[in-house]
C-alpha cells in the first residue's frame, strides 16, 4: 500500500479489551508499521480512557516501539486521516447490557446481549451512533477501512453498508474461537485446520472441517457430541445432543445453543440472574478488577485476567485483517460481508458471516453453493428479523420494531413481543432519540 506508516483510530478506546489490541499491534510491528494510535471515548468513559492511555504508554515504552499514543474525547481528531478505524463501543455501558439481559427474562424469554430481544435493544441504541461515526469517516478519512467489532456485529455492519459509503468489515471472535477449540479437539496446530464457515453473525456454522486435506467434519461432530469443550467464557455450556448434531450435519457455533436449546439456556439464565447476577453483572465485577490492575504504574503488559472476559482472540481477529488489507495477503478470514450471491436464497445486500478472501482491494466471500434445509429456515428467519430491526433503528419506527421482535425466533408470541418492546423503549429512553 501507499503509506509507510499507519494510523489506527479506536472508537471505544476505554474498553477493558484495549490492552489486547495494543499487545497485538506490538507483536506485529515488523509487518504493520503503526506510528499512531488514537483512542477515543465519551465523557462517561473518560476515567477508563485515561487508565488505558497510561497502560498503553507503558506497554509501548517497554516494547521500545515508536508509536505516538493519543487519547481524547475528540472523535473527529481521532478519525482524521486514519488508515483503519476500529469500533468497539457499547452505548449505555454494561448497565444497558444488564438491562438487555434482565428485561426479556421477566417475560420468560432468552435474555442475551446479542441475540433475541437483548440484541435487538443493543441494535436500536447502536445503529444511529455508528451511522453518525460513519459521517465523520466519509468526511475526514474517506479511504479508511472501518473494522466493526461492536455487537450485534452483523446487524451493525449491514446498517453501515446500507446507509453509508464507508468501506467496512464486521468481525467477531467466535469463528476464531471455533478454529482454536476444534484444532485442540483434533490435536493439530490451528493453521493445519480449515473450516468452511457460513451463516450469520452469532449464527454461523462450520459446514466442513479439514485437517491436512482430510474431511474431519463427522469426527468433530462426534467429539462435540461426546462433550468436548466447545463453548466460550460468556456462554453456558449446555451439552449437545449427539443425535441432533448427527442430523444437523454441520458444526454449530456456541451461540446456537440459544436457538436450539432454548429451555435449558433460559433456565440457566434465570438461575444466574437470581443467584450470581446476569452475565453483564458478573462482567462488571471482572471489569472493575481489571481496571484496578491497569492502574498499577508497574504493569506494562496485558494481564492474564483479561482472558476471563470472553473476548479471547479479539486482537488476532482484527489485526490479522489489518495485515491482510495492508499487505495484500489474499488470505481467508471469517468476516461479516455483503452476501452478493454467496447464499443464493438471500438478497445480495444482506450481510452474512462467512469465509472470505481479503486483500488490499477488499473482501470476496467464498461461495458454498446450496445450503441444507436443516439450516436455511433459521438463517432466513433471523435475517428477516435483522432487516426489520435495522429499519426500525434508523427510522425510529414502532411498527417495524414490533414486527422485528415478533419475527425473532426467540420471541414466542406477539403479546410478549409488545410487552418486551415497550419495556425496552421505556428503559432505553435516553439512548433512543429516534423513538422519542
Amino acid at each position: 500500500m501507499m503509506t509507510k506508516s499507519l494510523k489506527l483510530a479506536i472508537i471505544g478506546g476505554g474498553s477493558s479489551y484495549t490492552p489486547e489490541l495494543v499487545e497485538g499491534v506490538l507483536k506485529r510491528l515488523d509487518i504493520l508499521p503503526v506510528t499512531e494510535m488514537h483512542f477515543v471515548d465519551i465523557e462517561a468513559g473518560k476515567e477508563k480512557l485515561e487508565i488505558i492511555e497510561g497502560l498503553t504508554r507503558r506497554m509501548v515504552e517497554k516494547a521500545g516501539a515508536n508509536i505516538e499514543i493519543k487519547a481524547s474525547l475528540d472523535r473527529r481528531a481521532a478519525i482524521a486521516n486514519a488508515d483503519f478505524v476500529m469500533t468497539q463501543f457499547r452505548v449505555g455501558g454494561l448497565q444497558a447490557r444488564a438491562n438487555d439481559e434482565r428485561i426479556p427474562i421477566k417475560y420468560d424469554v432468552i435474555g442475551q446481549e446479542t441475540t433475541g430481544p437483548g440484541g435487538f435493544a443493543k441494535a436500536l441504541r447502536t445503529i444511529p451512533v455508528i451511522l453518525d461515526i460513519c459521517k465523520d469517516i466519509e468526511e475526514l478519512a474517506p479511504n479508511a477501512w472501518m473494522l466493526n467489532f461492536t455487537n450485534p456485529a452483523g446487524l451493525v455492519t449491514e446498517a453501515i453498508q446500507k446507509y453509508t459509503q464507508v468501506k467496512s468489515i464486521g468481525l467477531c471472535n467466535v469463528p476464531v474461537s471455533m478454529q482454536m477449540m476444534i484444532a485442540e479437539m483434533m490435536a493439530c496446530p490451528p493453521e493445519k485446520l480449515s473450516l468452511e464457515c457460513i451463516g450469520l453473525n452469532h449464527l454461523v456454522w462450520a459446514h466442513r472441517a479439514w485437517v491436512d486435506g482430510q474431511d474431519v467434519t463427522a469426527e468433530v461432530l462426534k467429539k462435540v457430541g461426546d462433550g468436548q469443550n466447545f463453548s466460550m467464557n460468556n456462554i453456558f455450556e449446555e451439552p449437545w445432543d449427539p443425535d441432533f448434531l448427527n442430523a444437523l450435519g454441520a458444526i454449530p457455533c456456541p451461540y446456537h445453543r440459544y436457538f436450539y436449546q432454548v429451555d435449558a439456556m433460559l433456565a440457566e439464565e434465570k438461575e444466574s440472574a437470581r443467584d450470581g447476577g446476569t452475565r453483564a453483572e458478573q462482567v462488571m465485577k471482572t471489569e472493575a478488577e481489571l481496571f484496578e490492575l491497569y492502574r498499577d504504574e508497574e504493569l506494562a503488559e496485558k494481564p492474564k485476567q483479561l482472558e476471563m472476559r470472553g473476548g479471547a482472540y479479539y486482537s488476532d481477529a482484527s489485526l490479522n485483517l489489518v495485515d491482510a488489507i495492508y499487505n495484500d495477503r489474499k488470505t481467508i478470514h471469517v468476516i461479516n460481508v455483503a452476501n452478493n450471491g454467496t447464499i443464493s436464497s438471500l438478497p445480495d445486500e444482506a450481510v452474512i458471516e462467512c469465509s472470505a478472501v481479503v486483500g488490499s482491494w477488499g473482501v470476496r466471500p467464498l461461495a458454498v453453493g446450496k445450503l441444507s434445509p436443516a439450516i436455511t429456515g433459521l438463517i432466513h428467519q433471523v435475517k428477516a428479523y435483522e432487516q426489520l430491526a435495522i429499519e426500525a433503528a434508523v427510522e425510529g419506527s414502532y411498527n417495524k420494531a414490533f414486527m422485528a421482535l415478533s419475527s425473532n425466533p426467540l420471541v414466542p408470541d406477539i403479546t410478549r413481543a409488545k410487552a418486551i418492546l415497550d419495556d425496552i423503549l421505556r428503559t432505553n429512553h435516553d439512548y433512543l432519540p429516534n423513538f422519542a
